[in-house]
């Protein structure tokens, strides 16, 4: 029997209904992918000087952390992760802060690790914000250096835009994640149903410290073409670092990245140029047609 336009119609929209469910309802395993670590777990790094802390937000909410330190540190490095696993395998990035000089803290986010606690975007907002407090208390804000990969550039980004740190380094960073979900679900009112929408671009507008974007031309995950829309915002604030192959998960396999790291690490907090000295302004001359 065939069906008509109006049952096509409802079958349609039923079919809708529970994506839309399945998506609020699952979301946060489809984003946060967590590794439990017991309380008695040890973090071992070699030849890093690690400290590990616990940061109380209240009666149910715990942060877990690691401050690994070097002597006569240039700053400190706030590192916030990406969506899976724990600290204890992203420790193993602070080589590439605390060979330049950095201090490094790193996190786990609600439910992560060792940290407790319900997870929201509001929520894990003022998690990141409150560790910044604590770091701005004993540093200041032109010694702090706010880095976020994957998903921790939405909250990186956040927190920039409400502070005044050294600089924002986002790697691998997202437009926002309701678009990046647009890709796989490419349905109107997905915003809805949606609890970590996460709009970098928004946030983006209010930073006003200097911003560095690095992100693999080949990433499959969050598509470079994410950073290309992210660096138009502020063009004359940011600068974007192509790491020509590099993956989303692979990045910090290339050279190229770290070249970059280097770069952005020892650069210093002011890159603005005297326009006067430059060609900034020139125009070529246009060659007569030929009469």
């Amino acid at each position: 029997m065939d069906l008509n336009f109006t049952t096509i119609a409802i079958i349609v929209i039923v079919l809708i209904l529970v994506i839309l469910t399945l998506v609020y309802f699952f979301q946060d395993k489809l984003i946060f992918h967590p590794e439990k670590l017991p309380k008695d777990f040890k973090f071992r790094y070699e030849n890093q000087d690690v400290d590990e802390y616990f940061l109380k937000i209240n009666e149910n909410v715990t942060l877990n952390g690691l401050h690994f330190k070097v002597e006569n540190p240039k700053g400190v490095v706030l590192y916030l992760k990406g969506n899976t696993k724990s600290i204890k395998g992203w420790g193993k990035f602070a080589v590439d802060f605390t060979y330049h000089g950095w201090d490094v803290i790193m996190i786990d986010y609600r439910g992560f690790g060792k940290s407790v606690g319900k997870r929201s975007q509001k929520e894990m907002h003022k998690d990141v914000q409150r560790v910044y407090d604590e770091i701005k208390s004993r540093v200041p804000e032109k010694y702090i250096i706010v880095y976020g990969r994957s998903l921790g550039t939405g909250f990186a980004t956040k927190l920039a835009s409400l502070n005044n740190p050294r600089m924002l380094i986002l790697v691998c960073p997202y437009y926002s994640i309701l678009q990046n979900m647009k890709r796989y679900l490419p349905i109107g009112s997905l915003s809805f149903v949606v609890k970590y929408a996460m709009p970098t671009y928004k946030w983006l507008k209010y930073v006003k410290s200097p911003i560095k974007i690095i992100h693999g031309t080949s990433d499959r995950y969050v598509p470079f073409k994410n950073s290309l829309k992210l660096a138009q915002i502020q063009p004359n604030n940011t600068r974007l670092y192509p790491i020509i192959n590099g993956g989303h998960r692979n990045i910090h396999n290339f050279e190229s990245y770290h070249i970059a790291l280097k770069e952005i690490l020892n650069s210093r907090r002011s890159e603005r140029i005297d326009k006067e000295k430059t060609s900034i302004g020139f125009e070529r001359n246009k060659k007569k047609k030929p009469i």
